[in-house]
C-alpha cells in the first residue's frame, strides 16, 4: 500500500488516541457509507441516506457535516491520515462508499482500493483535497481515477475530472430532504377565517436590527393596500412583547399571539412568537421577507418558504444558506434587494398577483427538483452492492 510507509511514522500515542474515540457498533448486513464535506452537500446526502434505508434496506453511516435530519446515524471521520483511516475502516468495514461535493481524500481512497471497497462521487464540484492536506505531485489525479462513477453538478466540474484522467458524467443536483414544515389544519383554517381574504406578508425570524426596515416597508405598502396584514415572527421569541410595543409606538394596530389576541379587521400587524409554527405562517403568507438577510445573514432556510408557495424577498446576506440562495437567484425565483430602502418597493412589486404567482412557482420548482438524480444514484448503489 502506498501509504504503509507513512503509517509507521505515527506514534503509538496517536494510535491510542484514535482508538479511544467511542464508536457505536457496526450494524449487521450491507453498510453504505456516505460522506458530505459541508452543510450544502449534507442535505442531499441525508435524503439519499433515507432512500438507501427505506428503498434498498441497507444500513448507512454518514460522516462530515452533520445531516439536517437528527435521526440519521452520523459519526466522526477523522483526518485523512493512515492511522485514522485504518481505525475507521477496521471498525465500520463499509460495503460501498459514496463521496460528495468533490472532496478527494487520497489516504482514504488508497485504503478503500486496497480493501476492494467500491467508491463513487456524486453532486460533484471540481475535485479538491481536504483543508490542510499536503499537496504531492499527481496525488489528486491518481485518487480521482479510483472512482467507479463520478456524477457532477455541471459541465465545468465534469471537465475538471476528465482533465485528471477520470470518467465523469453531468447529472445535476440530487434531491434535498422534504422541507414542507407541518401545521395543524384546524388552526390554519381558523386563522384563515380571521384574515378573511386580506393580503398577507410575513417577516420570518426578524432580528431587532431589521425592525425599523419592516415598519417603514409595511407603512408604505399600506398606502397601496390598506387591508394588508403583516405577520412577524421575531428571531428571539423573548422579543415578542417589546416588538408589539414597538409596532404600536409606530402607529400600527397590533395583535399578539402570545396574548391570545384575534386578528381583527383593523389589525395591521400580528406578532407570532413560536418558532415551531413557521409551517403555519408560510402557508398563510404568499409573500415572505427572510429575516437577517439585510444584516448578519438569513436565519431561516429559504427553501422552507419556497416549498410552501411563498414568494421570497431577501437581502444580500445569505448566512448559512448560500447554496440554496444561489440556486433560487439563478432561476430568478426570488426578489433580491440591495438594502433596507428597497424593501418597500419590492413588497409593492410582489403584491401584483401575476408577479407573486410567477416567483412562488419558480421557487417551488427549485425546492422540489433533483428527484431523478437521486433515483439514478440509488440505482447505482443497488447495482454496485449487488455486484459486491
Amino acid at each position: 500500500m502506498a501509504y504503509s510507509l507513512g503509517l509507521t511514522l505515527y506514534t503509538l500515542a496517536s494510535r491510542r488516541e484514535a482508538a479511544a474515540q467511542p464508536r457505536p457498533p457496526r450494524p449487521a448486513g450491507t453498510l453504505v457509507w456516505l460522506h458530505a464535506p459541508d452543510a450544502e452537500t449534507a442535505r442531499p446526502m441525508a435524503e439519499l441516506a433515507g432512500r438507501v434505508m427505506s428503498d434498498l434496506g441497507h444500513a448507512v453511516i454518514l460522516t462530515g457535516a452533520a445531516p439536517p435530519k437528527g435521526n440519521l446515524p452520523h459519526t466522526p471521520l477523522g483526518d485523512d491520515n493512515p492511522a485514522d483511516v485504518a481505525a475507521f475502516l477496521d471498525h465500520w468495514t463499509p460495503d460501498l462508499t459514496v463521496f460528495s461535493g468533490g472532496e478527494v481524500r487520497p489516504a482514504m481512497i488508497a485504503a478503500l482500493k486496497d480493501r476492494g471497497i467500491p467508491m463513487m462521487m456524486v453532486d460533484a464540484r471540481a475535485p479538491r483535497l481536504p483543508e490542510g492536506s499536503r499537496r504531492w505531485p499527481g496525488l489528486l489525479r491518481g485518487a480521482v481515477q479510483q472512482f467507479a462513477h463520478i456524477l457532477t453538478l455541471d459541465d465545468a466540474a465534469a471537465r475538471a475530472y476528465r482533465r485528471a484522467g477520470a470518467e465523469a458524467k453531468v447529472a445535476g443536483r440530487m434531491e434535498e430532504p422534504h422541507l414542507v414544515l407541518p401545521c395543524t389544519e384546524a388552526e390554519r383554517a381558523e386563522i384563515t377565517r380571521g384574515i378573511a381574504g386580506r393580503p398577507v406578508w410575513l417577516a420570518a425570524a426578524l432580528p431587532q436590527a431589521e425592525e425599523d426596515a419592516i415598519i417603514v416597508a409595511h407603512r408604505s405598502a399600506l398606502h397601496l393596500s390598506h387591508r394588508l396584514l403583516l405577520i412577524v415572527v421575531p428571531e428571539n421569541s423573548e422579543r415578542a412583547a417589546g416588538l408589539t410595543f414597538r409596532m404600536e409606538e409606530a402607529g400600527l394596530a397590533t395583535a399578539a399571539r402570545a396574548d391570545e389576541d384575534e386578528i381583527e379587521p383593523e389589525t395591521e400587524v400580528y406578532i407570532a412568537d413560536n418558532p415551531e409554527e413557521f409551517g403555519l405562517w408560510y402557508r398563510l403568507a404568499p409573500i415572505c421577507y427572510l429575516g437577517g438577510s439585510l444584516t448578519d445573514g438569513a436565519i431561516r432556510d429559504p427553501l422552507e418558504g419556497a416549498s410552501l408557495g411563498s414568494a421570497l424577498i431577501h437581502g444580500p446576506k445569505t448566512g448559512d444558506h448560500a447554496g440554496a440562495f444561489a440556486r433560487l437567484v439563478a432561476r430568478k425565483a426570488t426578489q433580491p434587494i440591495a438594502n433596507a430602502k428597497a424593501l418597500g418597493d419590492a413588497l409593492s412589486d410582489l403584491m401584483a398577483p401575476d408577479r407573486m404567482a410567477r416567483l412562488a412557482g419558480e421557487a417551488w420548482d427549485v425546492a422540489s427538483d433533483g428527484s431523478e438524480v437521486t433515483d439514478r444514484v440509488l440505482a447505482l448503489i443497488d447495482r454496485m452492492t449487488e455486484e459486491r
